[in-house]
């Protein structure tokens, strides 16, 4: 999502979750969250693992910062109130392979970056596009490739045209590269007399997907596997126009956080070359965006 990723937040209440093999619900009560995941499944690397600095492995965890309000690539599932997605399932597969356990915060998007600067989390994961603009703030080590794409009801009953929707009203989250996105699309409509594109700005990503289901909006344009996710999830939207704006998602890491970056890209590598990291995209049916090559700080733009 450009102050955003091709998607998403100080926390002044976060919820903290624990995942891998600790799991804190929103209620407080411990349990497992890793006992049928994919980091149950993982072995430790003792050469990778021993690259991670001592000030992160000293108490056996990852602090991460994320947004759960991004099916399907991170939500808080309403039963066990633990944090879950596919890129939940892949982060925890990277810090069992590095001896880590996994410990998230739910926190806005837009204070995630600063968080991870701050020191407040050790990583941000949360389906941020890696920008050269966030590169400055951060260091990204990518593992997904997505782009935006668009969402009206089924059927498109407004007839929205994602390359000509002046006078429309579309849905985007708050902090993400759809709303400059949009700003630019609705910039050529006005300069072309044509009525502005009518943004509706919510802070979560489920609230556009509740607008667009309860037909108060338009259309809404997301990254392509939220979107994927919400078309089947709610059986009642389709995806409209082509994917574009491909670009790479990135776990986040202080710019202080030594050969942290190093150790997780060597993790997504090795999770890659033993079929770990295809098995939780194929799984979760957002294969398309696989890559083969993890890399640091690989903005495009």
């Amino acid at each position: 999502m450009t102050t955003g990723s091709l998607r998403r937040r100080l926390v002044a209440a976060s919820a903290l979750v624990l995942g891998g093999a600790l799991a804190l619900s929103a209620c407080g009560d411990s349990d497992d969250s890793g006992d049928s995941g994919a980091a149950a499944n993982t072995s430790a690397d003792s050469k990778l693992a021993a690259m991670v600095p001592d000030a992160i492995k000293s108490d056996g965890k990852i602090s991460i910062g994320t947004d759960a309000s991004y099916p399907p690539n991170e939500s808080v599932d309403p039963a066990s109130q633990k944090i879950v997605g596919w890129d939940i399932q892949l982060f925890d597969a990277v810090a069992a392979k590095l001896g880590l356990k996994t410990e998230y915060h739910n926190a806005g998007f837009d204070t995630i970056i600063p968080g991870v600067q701050s020191g407040k989390y050790e990583a941000g994961v949360s389906s941020f596009t890696d920008t050269k603009e966030r590169e400055q703030a951060v260091d990204f080590v990518t593992y997904y490739s997505a782009g935006t794409a668009w969402a009206a009801l089924k059927g498109n009953p407004k007839g929205v045209n994602p390359d000509d929707a002046c006078g429309k009203s579309i849905g985007v989250q708050q902090g993400t590269v759809q709303v400059d996105d949009l700003t630019a699309r609705s910039k050529k409509c006005t300069d072309a007399g044509k009525p502005a594109i009518k943004q509706v700005v919510r802070k979560q990503q489920t609230e556009v997907n509740n607008d667009l289901v309860a037909g108060k909006i338009d259309a809404m344009a997301a990254d392509s596997p939220i979107v994927g996710g919400a078309a089947k999830t709610t059986g009642k939207l389709e995806i409209i126009g082509q994917v574009y704006d491909t670009a790479p998602y990135g776990y986040t890491f202080g710019k202080n956080s030594g050969q942290f970056k190093e150790a997780v890209q060597a993790a997504l590598k090795a999770l890659i070359a033993d079929g770990t990291y295809k098995k939780i995209l194929t799984d979760n049916g957002v294969e398309s965006g696989a890559i083969t090559e993890p890399a640091i700080n690989a903005a495009q733009s």
